[in-house]
């Protein structure tokens, strides 16, 4: 049985402000494509997070989220979308991507 998904405050913030940081620093040309970006994760952790295999967060990170998946947005970005499970829900706790120094912290 697939149960729900909780986003925590903190990750839906960091999204909605990563809408404006990406139109700001010119990544898209309109406000409108950069949400849809931001859609386009959103779209993909409701379709795969129940369904894909997860990973174990290390120890350094397991404060912001006990599993993570992958999501790749294009050839040179692939973000990390942590979560806790708890029965069949999903907590999603924290996002970065690669360009970012948690990025070190996981077993690739």
């Amino acid at each position: 049985m697939v149960g729900q998904i909780i986003y925590l405050p903190e990750f839906i913030n960091y999204l909605d402000k990563l809408v404006f940081t990406l139109y700001k620093k010119e990544y898209f040309g309109f406000i409108e494509s950069s949400q849809d970006f931001i859609d386009k994760i959103y779209d993909f952790i409701e379709s795969n997070i129940f369904t894909i295999p997860n990973k174990h967060t290390t120890n350094q990170l397991r404060n912001l989220g006990n599993n993570y998946i992958t999501y790749q947005s294009n050839q040179r970005t692939t973000w990390y979308i942590l979560f806790d499970k708890n029965q069949n829900d999903i907590t999603v706790t924290y996002i970065y991507n690669n360009h970012e120094k948690f990025a070190n912290y996981l077993d690739l």
